[in-house]
């Protein structure tokens, strides 16, 4: 089972701290996975990836794309992994039944919206009954990101 590391989103939105998650596994030549909840967020995270930093490229794509396979970064609101990634992305509490194709599971969720921080418990509570291996991470108030658990 991968192992799971919650993100609270608490002072930047996922907009804001999705992009440079991204460009970090990218620096490391992994592929990505990022399941969202609805294709209208998936729209949004598209557009904001390519805008993120003038000065730096996130190589991505969404499903639907001509070449998944060649895709460092896939989003998409399925269950699927044309791009043989080792990390998936989870955003705000969306469900993936074979976690164990993956090494990494990067859980992001947005500490704002009460219904999704209860969910979220609820995930943490269930993996943590399965044994799994996990940690939670913050975010710090001057910017980036501290593990509490």
């Amino acid at each position: 089972m991968a192992e799971i590391r919650f993100y609270h989103l608490q002072r930047q939105t996922l907009e804001q701290a999705l992009p440079q998650l991204m460009a970090k596994v990218y620096e490391t030549g992994q592929n990505a996975v990022v399941k969202l909840p609805g294709k209208g967020l998936m729209d949004t995270i598209d557009k904001v990836l390519w805008d993120y930093d003038p000065a730096s490229f996130i190589p991505h794509d969404k499903e639907g794309c001509h070449d998944p396979s060649e895709q460092p970064i896939y989003l998409t609101t399925a269950d699927e992994n044309p791009n043989d990634a080792k990390i998936l992305v989870l955003i705000d509490a969306v469900k993936c039944p074979d976690m164990d194709a993956y090494e990494r599971c990067l859980y992001m969720f947005d500490g704002r919206d009460e219904g999704i921080v209860a969910e979220a418990r609820a995930d943490w509570k269930a993996f943590k009954d399965k044994g799994i291996e996990m940690s939670y991470w913050q975010q710090r108030e001057q910017g980036g990101w501290e593990q509490k658990a």
